[in-house]
């Protein structure tokens, strides 16, 4: 599956749970690790492991084996690493504190279909 139809695959995995402010960073330029860093919270630590798992469970079913999953255990910040697109779902609190956002910034903020409609 290519990069871009992975990121749409989470974007649409995400949103299905309803996780919440939702971010994708194109770093395809700034690292040879990932080309998408996907950034979205969770209302509660089983809201983030629930959103996550369906991240997982969605892929899975679309013929993409995670390289590994991170957090799951804590859940305030899952890390799910699908190799093109690497993908964090977290608490608001945790994420306003490691502020992703921020470290990758230089990256190009590509809209969701969620902050489309807005």
């Amino acid at each position: 599956m290519q990069s871009d139809q992975l990121k749409q695959l989470v974007i649409e995995a995400i949103e299905e749970m309803k996780g919440n402010d939702l971010t994708c960073l194109d770093v395809s330029e700034m690292t040879d690790v990932t080309d998408y860093m996907i950034i979205a919270c969770g209302t509660s630590n089983r809201h983030v492991k629930s959103v996550a798992d369906n991240v997982v469970q969605k892929c899975k079913g679309n013929g993409v084996q995670p390289l590994g999953m991170e957090g799951e255990d804590k859940s305030e910040w899952v890390l799910v690493d699908l190799g093109d697109v690497v993908v964090h779902i977290m608490l608001p609190a945790t994420r306003a504190f490691y502020d992703l956002e921020r470290l990758w910034e230089t990256g190009r903020v590509e809209p969701t279909a969620e902050a489309a409609e807005a």
